[in-house]
């Protein structure tokens, strides 16, 4: 039979007297119940934060530097390495070639006036135009090289 001293019950297990800490035993499941919640809680900040990476609409800076990266990129590709590859050129590279360098001049001055993100968004479709056409002058280029 166990006795009581202040919080302490003595038990007798196994030809042993040991004591028993009811105020220990409390405290520990105090920290075990607050673990449990901790873990819940971050796992509930886990799964919100997943299901609010949806695609978002792109911030005026953010549509910006997409723009300007295009912009440069059809520009780069407007750059001839060898000239003696344009001389051979058909008249469908060399329409290609001008929709392309014009397409970079419409796309620059859109670039410059803009200041939202459709404004942006206009720039940026007219480099993408561009680089098509910049597609389409290689195709016609690299029949008449092959040639």
């Amino acid at each position: 039979m166990p006795a009581q001293r202040q919080g302490v019950s003595w038990t007798y297990e196994a030809g042993t007297a040991r004591p028993v800490d009811r105020e220990g035993r409390e405290e520990a499941m105090g920290y075990v119940v607050l673990a449990l919640l901790l873990t819940a809680g971050a796992a509930f900040a886990v799964i919100a934060q997943r299901r609010s990476h949806r695609p978002r609409a792109l911030s005026d800076l953010d549509a910006e530097v997409e723009a300007s990266g295009w912009v440069l990129r059809l520009g780069a590709s407007l750059s001839v390495p060898e000239a003696r590859i344009w001389a051979g050129a058909g008249e469908t590279a060399t329409r290609a070639l001008t929709e392309a360098a014009e397409c970079h001049r419409a796309a620059g001055a859109q670039l410059a006036a803009a200041h939202t993100a459709d404004e942006y968004a206009r720039a940026t479709q007219v480099a993408k135009d561009g680089l098509a056409h910049i597609a389409t002058a290689r195709a016609a280029l690299g029949a008449v090289v092959a040639a």
